[in-house]
């Protein structure tokens, strides 16, 4: 009986370990964060934990060097490169409490236990519809919106 109770207790202390060592983890994951900036220094990005952008600084050069189009692309360019700084410190963070053989990028694309054609588009599949269903609502939710944007100023020059 003592030999059960003492390897209950060695189980339980092991769930105890790998809790604590999955919460550090958790807090590790939490406060990743990257940071780029453009080639020309006009731009900055940082992004936190899951690539969300936290903070864009533009240097006044910034308005001036590139017109809005430009800038746009640079913007979208260097968040970008912020944000495969920041998975890369999440894939090194998750690697050290994996097993060797599992791909942390995949792991994070939800993609680690399924084969390629389990998660790529089905060959023949028509995604072109998608978007346009997409733009359907979209019209409708405009079409809502000018309506109360038309009650609303008919219903003020009532007044």
């Amino acid at each position: 009986m003592d030999d059960h109770r003492a390897q209950v207790e060695e189980l339980l202390a092991d769930y105890r370990r790998s809790r604590e060592q999955l919460a550090s983890v958790q807090r590790e994951l939490e406060a990743v964060s990257g940071q780029a900036s453009s080639p020309d220094g006009t731009v900055t990005a940082t992004v936190g934990a899951g690539g969300k952008l936290t903070s864009l600084e533009l240097s006044e050069l910034a308005y001036r060097r590139h017109r809005p189009e430009q800038l746009a692309e640079l913007i979208v360019r260097t968040v970008a490169a912020a944000a495969a700084s920041a998975a890369e410190v999440t894939y090194q963070t998750l690697s050290a409490v994996l097993p060797a053989s599992t791909d942390p990028a995949a792991l994070v694309a939800g993609t680690a236990d399924l084969k390629p054609d389990e998660y790529q588009p089905e060959v023949g599949v028509d995604l072109a519809r998608q978007p346009a269903r997409r733009r359907v609502d979209d019209d409708e939710d405009n079409e809502q919106r000018e309506s109360w944007l038309d009650s609303e100023l008919i219903h003020r020059r009532v007044r």
